[in-house]
């Protein structure tokens, strides 16, 4: 009996796991593959005004589109695991002390770090954040990628100044954006009239 439990309980915890779109490269795919998602991150633009697709590269950096991803863990002598080297969590690798904050000012009690609706919620409120901030374009990309990384108080002192390789990181994340901007606008229309159909 206590064997049937446990298989039952390993089966509900795979049930409640969603796993990535298939083809991770064309946003058009991405919410062909996963059909309600594109509702989540457009009523997310609509509310905070980061677009669809600087929420989907920043996503994509961030996590692969894992709903469950972590950071690795830390090491002991280079070789026994120890905690994780961050609490980031996620779709959108959101650290405990910033979602608790995003809880707090949107007043989103239920919000996962799992679930992809908050997630593109959060990014795209990070979005407003740090442009009201820092007075960094919600559509800038990069600089969008920088403040997201660093906490607006580090993209504040410029600290990915003394990081060239996350400016690298920045670059590509930019253009991914780019990329799906330019596939979105081959099927957003497509997107709007099925969204326009869905009764919630």
């Amino acid at each position: 009996m206590r064997y049937l439990s446990i298989i039952a309980l390993l089966l509900l915890l795979l049930a409640c796991t969603t796993d990535p779109p298939r083809n991770l490269t064309n946003s058009c795919e991405i919410f062909e593959d996963k059909d309600d998602w594109y509702r989540d991150a457009k009523q997310a633009y609509e509310r905070w005004g980061t677009p669809i697709h600087v929420q989907l590269a920043i996503i994509y950096q961030e996590s692969r589109f894992v709903d469950d991803a972590r950071p690795p863990r830390d090491h002991i002598l280079w070789v026994i695991p120890w905690g994780r080297i961050s609490s980031a969590y996620g779709y959108a690798q959101a650290q405990d002390s910033t979602w608790d904050w995003y809880i707090e000012k949107t007043g989103n009690r239920g919000a996962d770090r799992d679930d992809f609706d908050d997630a593109v919620d959060f990014v795209s409120w990070y979005g407003r954040i740090s442009n009201q901030q820092l007075g960094i374009s919600q559509w800038d990309t990069y600089n969008q990628y920088l403040a997201y990384h660093e906490g607006h108080g580090g993209s504040r002192r410029k600290t990915y100044d003394d990081k060239p390789w996350l400016k690298d990181v920045a670059t590509k994340v930019s253009a991914r954006a780019s990329e799906y901007h330019t596939q979105l606008s081959r099927c957003e229309a497509d997107l709007d009239d099925g969204w326009s159909l869905w009764p919630f």
